[in-house]
């Protein structure tokens, strides 16, 4: 389904990763938390950074930052977990993703999104639902359910079990 499939406005929860500003669907998106400290899980990738304690589950958490191939995302007083819901074969996953500051929950009309770049053959942007523009400001919307390979949800399902 294409970003502009629909005529409805869509809610986007934004956020920075190395001074870009991100945006999920807010319909994937469970909470926001302050970011304070993860249990690390032994050979896992480097992307994933732990595991935490929410409310008694074991919640695996990412570092988009390292996934999207920028520095690794430092503890900061803005800093936080957006929980997030990832579908995969059928099933679904709670996931925690790092994020350098959140910033709010905007409203785009889907004649202000365009489609994702194509960068060419050898970069994946499959997990790139489009690019939104606010003022003179691009957003880059991102597909949840897209950004990890089946393996590394898998991955980090275990991680999450093993440490449960």
């Amino acid at each position: 389904m294409s970003a502009t499939a629909t005529s409805e406005p869509t809610q986007y929860l934004t956020f920075e990763l190395e001074e870009e500003t991100f945006a999920l669907d807010i319909s994937k998106v469970r909470e926001v938390l302050e970011f304070s400290s993860v249990t690390k899980v032994p050979r896992t990738p480097e992307f994933m950074r732990g595991v935490i304690n929410l409310r008694g589950s074991v919640v695996p958490v990412v570092d988009l930052r390292l996934k999207f191939g920028m520095t690794r995302t430092e503890k900061t007083v803005n800093t936080c977990v957006i929980i997030v819901e990832v579908s995969f074969e059928s099933e679904s996953m709670v996931l925690g993703a790092l994020a350098d500051s959140v910033q709010e929950v905007i409203e785009l009309e889907p004649e202000k999104i365009e489609p994702a770049p194509s960068i060419g053959m050898q970069l994946r942007t499959d997990f790139i639902k489009g690019m939104g523009k606010r003022d003179e400001e691009f957003i880059i919307i991102l597909d949840i359910d897209k950004i990890f390979t089946a393996d590394e949800l898998a991955f980090a399902q275990e991680a999450s079990q093993s440490a449960a």
